[in-house]
């Protein structure tokens, strides 16, 4: 199994290219499915979990061709479509059920295997499942799987969400799509990958509208249109390689990238003592002497405060800071999985509840640790890139799912990192 050797304490400087976002390609690539015409999508990032979404929609029965570079795609109809998204492809990404919507639209029925994804909990998929039951979805589940029918295909309603889902937003956007009649869904996640899928099928012709801050109305269209995408920039890298240029007191470029996408995150940076310049499509950051402490951090829906796939990025940088911090967790219940291994070098971080509180002035000692997710995984790489002496950082593939070729990025800006098989 492979692993990182990191050598710390490294500095980081120079210019680092922010490739396509993870979370925006998954549901836009599942929402290929829609269409009957041939869709080209670019920007994708080369990542294990894209490599996935690719496999599965093979597997449906779409044909996939790949470019050179792996960062386009063309993706057209065959005549052997199939509704069976089997366990083997969806056991390892959360993002698979996103085909559920799309095949119930198209063919009226479905069987999709219960997704898997990173640990963080419960993450039900109920709250897609009863709303899909709103357009005219009946379904059971049997031996793991979802078995989806909407004999009278898919009706247009109203539907509020009882709680904020990223995902099932997603999935409901992309089934009423091809609705009989208007859809209005309400209490939306608003992530730009929200915004960035709408853009998507608003291009193929999809007749999708903001009526609200978190209202989406969507008018039924019997077919969509044959285009060209390209994915939005991953804010959740961008945010990344921000922290670690604060964290090491580094000076770093930040390219492909537009900053609104992480305004919250950056707007806490500064707090923390970064001087941060802002481009239209750049980032310059230049991190502290000393790192002053954040309290009252909350993880929360986007836009308001810090995004959760950036909180133990930011647990990271405070465990550096002067004084005493805190971070809650309002998102997942266990997406603390990453602080017994910061304790193992030599991180204070008290955890109540759903609150870390973390104090601060931690030198770092290398140590050899254990990935429990993507997120805490790259959390790791930024404490072993501060720390004194060599650090292993085991079960990296949960890295290899969401970041595109992390090590090359961080070895190109200073850091002395090395893949060990």
């Amino acid at each position: 199994m492979e692993k990182f050797l990191i050598q710390g304490p490294c500095k980081i400087k120079g210019k680092v290219f922010i490739s396509g976002s993870k979370n925006s390609s998954l549901p836009i690539l599942a929402a290929t499915l829609l269409f009957d015409k041939t869709v080209t999508i670019k920007n994708l990032p080369r990542v294990k979990d894209i490599d996935t979404m690719l496999n599965l929609l093979k597997s449906l029965g779409s044909k996939v061709e790949i470019s050179k570079n792996k960062k386009t795609v063309k993706i057209s109809k065959t005549k052997y479509q199939k509704i069976f998204a089997p366990y083997s492809l969806m056991k390892t990404m959360r993002a698979g059920i996103l085909v559920l919507g799309p095949l119930l639209a198209r063919f009226r029925k479905a069987q999709c295997s219960m997704p898997g994804g990173c640990n963080l909990g419960l993450r039900p998929i109920d709250i897609h499942l009863k709303a899909l039951t709103k357009l005219g979805v009946n379904y059971k589940i049997i031996k793991g799987y979802v078995h989806a029918k909407a004999d009278n295909g898919i009706l247009g309603t109203e539907i509020k969400f009882p709680k904020i889902s990223v995902g099932a937003t997603e999935n409901l956007i992309i089934a009423s799509c091809l609705a009989k009649g208007k859809t209005i869904l309400k209490n939306c996640a608003i992530e730009p990958e929200v915004k960035d899928l709408t853009n998507f099928l608003k291009s193929a012709g999809a007749k999708i509208k903001w009526i609200g801050r978190r209202t989406v109305q969507i008018k039924g269209v019997k077919s969509l249109e044959s285009i060209k995408y390209s994915v939005m920039g991953d804010r959740i890298e961008a945010g990344t390689f921000c922290i670690a240029a604060c964290l090491t007191s580094g000076d770093l470029k930040i390219m492909n990238f537009k900053p609104s996408l992480i305004q919250t995150e950056l707007n806490l940076l500064k707090k923390a003592g970064a001087n941060i310049k802002t481009y239209k499509n750049e980032i310059h950051i230049k991190g502290p002497k000393k790192i002053k402490n954040l309290n009252n951090i909350k993880t929360k829906e986007y836009p308001d405060n810090l995004s959760t796939d950036l909180q133990a990025q930011f647990m990271v940088l405070l465990c550096r800071a002067k004084g005493k911090s805190t971070i809650t967790e309002n998102i997942f219940e266990n997406r603390f999985m990453h602080v017994a291994e910061l304790r193992r070098l030599g991180a204070e971080i008290l955890i109540k509840d759903n609150k870390a509180i973390i104090e601060g002035g931690t030198n770092f000692q290398g140590a050899e640790l254990m990935s429990s997710d993507l997120r805490a995984s790259v959390a790791l790489v930024l404490a072993a890139t501060i720390a004194n002496g060599k650090s292993i950082i085991n079960r990296i593939y949960h890295l290899d799912r969401g970041y595109e070729k992390i090590e090359k990025k961080l070895k190109k800006i200073g850091v002395n990192i090395k893949r060990l098989s």
